[in-house]
């Protein structure tokens, strides 16, 4: 049996596959969650679970207890002003650090972080994600830290992303980001076996190191189009989004998110980020220190994200 590790977010899309991962490794596993109930997720993965929030100082006390790393998944992903990241994507992260700090020995630390920390001015969010970073290396003398800034992340329990891919696997493509725009990606799996080689490799450089699948110079839209259309074996129809549309609309959902008091995803902050040309990664240095190497590219993700017959299986596997 492997060392304790003490994990957040593992009720979501990558903490639970986070989860799956360290389980089938060997690790022993204590999660946060503030359900009383199971999560659908991880109905049948051997957790232990701490019940809670982040502002219970005693649960996170019970959480870090003697794990032998802390793993930080959990943080907030939608609101409108800086208020509504600020608890999760950088209270939390301080209070984490300094509890894991005050171990003897100290745990190693490692922060899923977002490849939107890069551009803090360009949301709320991004803005948050960064100053969560900045949160984690104030512990830098006491506490042996990594953060990873994976960049759009996928998989089949993906709700943000996937509605759009099954849409492009119809055949009809609306390019909401800038045509000359490249991004790179990585599938949720490859993100899980990043912090596996993690632990394994022992690292401990205090620094943010970027992650994505290995394309060169990411992707651009009519890559992603042209691989759908693979995918299909015919023609995607696809449409440049007008900028006013995006823009009139976040602004719409803005106001009637702040009337009805719920926390939105598309606001002017995400129309910001996603219109951004540049969000291309660099993955080689973590390579080196992790000996980490992304299995997953494009097309395969794709299909097993959208559970479309690989290749080798043929149309009745």
């Amino acid at each position: 049996m492997r060392d304790i590790v003490a994990l957040t977010g593992a009720t979501g899309f990558i903490g639970s596959a986070v989860a799956r991962r360290l389980i089938q490794g060997g690790w022993r596993v204590r999660a946060l969650r503030r359900s009383p109930s199971p999560t659908a997720r991880l109905t049948s993965t051997p957790l232990q679970w701490v019940l809670g929030t982040f502002e219970d100082r005693d649960c996170l006390e019970s959480l870090v207890g003697d794990a032998d790393a802390v793993i930080h998944c959990a943080g907030a992903v939608r609101g409108i002003t800086e208020a509504d990241f600020y608890r999760a994507n950088v209270e939390a992260v301080s209070r984490l650090a300094h509890i894991a700090a005050s171990r003897s020995p100290v745990p190693r630390f490692l922060l899923i972080s977002s490849l939107a920390a890069r551009e803090p001015e360009l949301s709320p969010y991004a803005a948050s994600k960064r100053l969560g970073e900045l949160a984690l290396s104030e512990t830098a003398d006491r506490l042996p830290w990594t953060a990873l800034r994976p960049p759009v992340v996928y998989g089949p329990e993906d709700r943000a992303i996937r509605p759009l891919l099954r849409l492009m696997l119809y055949g009809i493509a609306p390019i909401l980001g800038r045509k000359d725009g490249r991004f790179s990606l990585l599938y949720v799996e490859d993100l899980a076996e990043a912090v596996i080689q993690w632990l394994i490799s022992n690292t401990v450089e205090k620094r943010a190191f970027e992650l994505d699948d290995g394309h060169p110079n990411g992707y651009t839209w009519h890559e992603v189009i042209e691989t759908f259309q693979r995918l299909r074996g015919k023609r995607v129809i696809h449409f440049q989004v007008p900028e006013l549309i995006p823009n009139v609309g976040a602004r719409l959902n803005k106001i009637v998110a702040s009337v009805i008091g719920y926390a939105p995803m598309f606001t002017p902050g995400k129309v910001r980020e996603f219109r951004h040309p540049d969000w291309i990664c660099d993955n080689a240095p973590f390579c080196r220190v992790a000996n980490w190497t992304p299995k997953v590219r494009l097309e395969e993700g794709l299909r097993l994200t959208l559970d479309f017959p690989l290749p080798w299986q043929g149309a009745g596997a």
